[in-house]
Parts: C-alpha cells; structure tokens; sequence
C-alpha cells in the first residue's frame, strides 16, 4: 500500500503492507511525529538523509528512510 504525506514541504511516498497488526493511522502518527523530532535533535547524518529523503518503506516497527544517494539510506525505529 502508498500513501503520501508532507515532509519539508515535499510529497514523500510511505510504502507499507497491510499485515502490519498497528493500524495505518497510527503508525503514520508515529512515523511523522519521529521524523519531526529527528530532523530538529538528529545527527548530521540523520539530517543529511531527511533533507534528501525520497521514500519511506515500513517494515515492522522500522521506518527505512530511501535518500537520493543510496548511502544516506537510514532505517529508523518507530516504537
């Protein structure tokens, strides 16, 4: 499943699938609310990659931030 949400004014696309046993609102909840938090208290390295971020795949409870260069891709705890 894709949705899209708002980061940095930009439409980021979420991918997820639908057997994750948190609900789709929920964890869209956690997920904006971390990126937030990270972009203002994260590392340089964390921040290089939220300001090239191009795609978010939900794995479980990790969130893998997809960056333009491959080598910024990061993956990010959600709980």
């Amino acid at each position: 499943m894709r949705i899209l949400i708002n980061f940095q004014n930009n439409q980021v696309p979420v991918y997820f699938d639908l057997e994750s046993k948190q609900p789709v609102q929920r964890t869209l909840k956690l997920l904006t609310s971390a990126l937030e938090n990270k972009l203002h208290t994260g590392k340089q390295a964390l921040k290089k990659c939220l300001s090239t971020l191009i795609s978010i795949e939900i794995d479980g409870s990790e969130a893998i931030l997809h960056s333009k260069s491959e080598f910024d891709s990061l993956a990010l705890s959600l709980y």
